[in-house]
This record gives C-alpha cells, structure tokens and sequence, in this order.
C-alpha cells in the first residue's frame, strides 16, 4: 500500500543502478526532455521510452529510445520516472508492476484519482507521488526539484 511519500520513498528510488523515463521528449520545452537531461547532466545510467520517436535529442546529443518498459534490459533493477498523462501513466505502472520494476517517480502532472489508487492499491514497488512533502512550490514529488537531495543521501552526488 502507497503511503504518503517521504524522503525514504525518494532514496529507495535513488538507490537502482539504472534509470529509465517514460515520456522523454527532444522537445526542450516538454518536461520529458528536461527530467530526461536532468539524468544525463548528472551522469546517471538513464534510458529513454518513447514509442513514436526512434531517438531524443538531450543534453547536446542524440539517444537512442525504447518503445516500452518492457524493452528494458534489466527492469528489476531500474527506478523508472514517469512524465505522461494519467491514462499513460496508468498504462506505464501496470507495466511496471508486470515487470517487477522496484520504484516509479510520478511526476506532478502525471497522475490523477484513478493512478494514485492503482499505486496504493496494486503497484507493489516504491511509489514517489503526490502533494504533501516534497517541492517547496506546491505542486508535488518532482526529480527536478527533490532528486538531487534523494541523491546525495544515498551517496550519488
């Protein structure tokens, strides 16, 4: 059962050899692009998904996507953040549960009732979500915001 986010949700999430986002985007612009670069800006083992583009272009070069977490090479143990609508989103944690992905990051934006409910309820893994705790802007849990402090207490920055 999903319990309210807390600093040891997003260490848990931290703590994977691999990372992957769901919704990465070329698009500057689009936060799929910006949370994917946030990754690569700190050296981390991140994969695109992306199932209607081949590649993204980020932090100055071009990366190769998959189509679906289930094209991952190791999701046990690979932290996936999502940055989709919350029918995609819901669509990526039913994945993600099939696959034993152990943590997903859901972005502000990325989920509504239905997907908190699924992540309580049916998910399974650690679960980064939701209002109470985490940006100091109000709107929720973000990687942009929150991941560098989950990093540096599991020693990765």
């Amino acid at each position: 059962m999903l319990k309210m986010t807390t600093e040891a949700t997003a260490r848990a999430f931290m703590e994977s050899p691999h990372f992957a986002v769901v919704g990465a985007s070329s698009n500057p612009a689009k936060f799929g692009n910006k949370i994917f670069a946030w990754y690569l800006q700190r050296s981390l083992p991140v994969t695109p998904i992306n199932p209607g583009s081949a590649t993204v272009e980020a932090g100055g070069s071009s990366h190769t996507t998959l189509p679906s977490l289930s094209a991952l090479p190791d999701p046990k143990r690979t932290s996936v953040s999502v940055v989709t609508p919350p029918a995609a989103t819901l669509k990526a944690l039913r994945e993600a549960r099939e696959l034993g992905v152990p943590a997903v990051w859901l972005q502000p934006g990325t989920f509504d009732d239905e997907v908190l409910r699924f992540a309580r309820e049916d998910y399974g893994g650690e679960v980064v979500a939701g209002m109470e705790g985490g940006t100091r802007g109000g709107e929720g849990w973000c990687v942009l915001v929150d991941g560098d402090r989950a990093l540096k207490a599991v020693g990765k920055l």
